[in-house]
């Protein structure tokens, strides 16, 4: 059984890296913003349902597989990076609403949110690499099973990033709404929605190992 010390310190220092704002945080914020808080809330459940897949896939050994493989991590790399350019783009080029009525017809829905969350986030090698070398760094062979701890400090990683990206969806959220009451913000909100996108997957483009 983990040690209360060793569970104490690893919550404090997750807590640390899940309010802290990162690309999750953008993605989070950014849908929110502009489709309101269900699907900013939906964004964060995406995102945590991939890092549950990142939880796994550092269990089973895979996320070793593609951090010992430089063309494995560059192919999920670009990937992932080609999708969120993709989803920038799709964002710019939209036609944008000229009134508030007229903008609750184009909202994303929470599931479209949830499944493009989850592909963003499961395409990016470099949450993988972060589980891979975060999780096992609090495990003890003396505490039980292996397997059995990685499973358990990647779900209190994932339950406490969830909780992270509701609070700023929520938030992000309200702020949307009155935000789209103006129609200048109606008419940018879109672009500028899909440069924070296009960013993102630039800079994932850009990471290295």
């Amino acid at each position: 059984m983990i040690d209360w010390t060793t569970l104490i310190a690893y919550v404090s220092i997750v807590l640390g890296f899940v309010f802290i704002p990162g690309p999750a945080t953008l993605l989070t914020v950014a849908r929110a913003t502009s489709s309101g808080t269900r699907v900013g809330i939906a964004t964060g459940a995406g995102i945590a349902a991939s890092d549950v897949i990142h939880t796994v896939t550092a269990i089973v050994g895979i996320s070793a597989i593609i951090a010992a493989s430089a063309t494995l991590f560059s192919i999920v790399k670009y990937l992932g990076a080609a999708y969120l350019i993709f989803l920038g783009i799709q964002a710019i080029i939209a036609k944008s609403p000229s009134d508030p009525t007229a903008a609750r017809s184009v909202l994303i829905t929470p599931q479209t949110a949830f499944r493009q969350a989850i592909v963003a986030e499961v395409l990016n090698p470099k949450t993988a690499l972060f589980f891979l070398a975060f999780l096992p760094q609090f495990v003890d062979s003396g505490n039980g099973l292996v397997a059995l701890q990685l499973a358990i400090f990647g779900t209190i990683f994932v339950l406490l990033g969830l909780l992270s990206t509701v609070i700023f969806a929520v938030s992000a959220g309200r702020l949307g709404n009155f935000l789209r009451r103006n129609p200048t913000v109606l008419k940018w909100q879109g672009k500028i929605v899909g440069g924070i996108y296009c960013a993102l997957g630039i800079r994932l483009a850009l990471q290295e190992r």
